[in-house]
């Protein structure tokens, strides 16, 4: 692969589509955002996607060699097929094969958070690391495993799934239908459920953040959460601790299960409360095995919103090579 080649990464959710020129370094040369539009169905994205990829071509220059794709689903890795797309409402969606007809170049459809670990495993927080576990934090909890230098996938491609660990057998109810799920307890549209049960059980004590939500328990939202502890009110305080509780219950299991060299967290509720990264380490260091703790660095992401794209990109340039 030359120095002067490169691939589109996109970054495929329920409310946008993100499309970059990625380099054979891992930097972003260009991006285009376009809204996500679902309600027309799957063929208006895939036209959104093909439209922007096209977009990225006539910017000048030489054309990309491939493209990938990160899509918040279940993927069939054979064939790029999405099995299952919440956001996007897609059953058994052929994305890839649409996509490389379309373009008339390679595409590789991956799941978007593992898209994001091999972004920060090749260019991010996990450079030259044969050995980690990436927990992205955000309205869910996902991640991605290397061990031994190898992208973990599991038997039918579900690897990474670190937001469904279950940390309390008799915890609240996860979006997946089971009890506990760490996801349940720390991603975003858990911490603002939990912060609407406090106001409810303690309404004085609650008043602030209720009034910072415009008087509506419906609009509040994890970053209302987070600037409320940030400017020292109690309950919002308290509400993180838990949330970080939660996380180091998590983290525990992870560091012990893969013993890796490398905790790396990311995602929107790690980009508000980055003090959580401390807390993590210092909690796994008291709870984990003393063994899988000695090597072990927790450490925040580094590629922030491009990881997706990059890591999308960067797989569809290794499957590219291997071709």
């Amino acid at each position: 692969m030359t120095a002067n080649q490169w691939a589109v990464g996109v970054d495929l959710g329920g409310t946008k589509v993100e499309v970059a020129h990625v380099d054979a370094e891992g930097r972003v040369r260009m991006r285009l955002r376009r809204p996500t539009d679902v309600r027309d169905g799957p063929a208006a994205v895939q036209d959104e996607i093909v439209a922007a990829v096209r977009d990225l071509q006539g910017s000048g220059g030489n054309s990309p060699i491939a493209v990938g794709v990160g899509v918040a689903g279940q993927i069939e890795p054979s064939s790029g097929v999405v099995r299952f797309a919440p956001n996007l409402d897609w059953h058994d969606m052929p994305l890839q094969a649409d996509l490389s007809k379309s373009l008339d170049l390679p595409v590789t459809v991956t799941n978007d958070v593992r898209a994001a670990t091999w972004g920060e495993w090749l260019y991010g927080a996990g450079q030259g690391c044969t050995d980690l576990v990436c927990l992205f934090v955000g309205t869910g909890i996902g991640g991605g495993v290397v061990s031994g230098g190898q992208m973990l996938s599991g038997c039918s491609n579900t690897a990474g799934e670190l937001g469904h660990i279950t940390i309390d057998l008799h915890g609240p109810l996860c979006h997946c239908g089971n009890q506990g799920c760490l996801e349940a307890e720390a991603g975003s549209w858990a911490i603002a459920r939990r912060a609407r049960q406090a106001i409810s059980a303690d309404p004085v004590a609650g008043a602030s953040l209720l009034e910072m939500a415009g008087g509506q328990p419906e609009a509040i939202t994890a970053k209302i959460v987070a600037q409320a502890a940030h400017a020292a009110n109690p309950l919002a305080r308290q509400l993180i601790d838990e949330v970080a509780q939660a996380l180091i219950a998590g983290a525990v299991s992870l560091v012990n299960d893969f013993n890796p060299c490398r905790l790396i967290l990311g995602g929107g509720v790690i980009e508000g409360l980055p003090e959580l990264v401390e807390k993590v380490d210092k909690g796994v260091r008291q709870s984990a095995l003393a063994a899988a703790c000695s090597p072990l660095q927790v450490l925040p992401a580094q590629l922030h919103n491009d990881a997706g794209v990059i890591g999308a990109a960067a797989l569809a340039m290794r499957s590219r090579r291997s071709d």
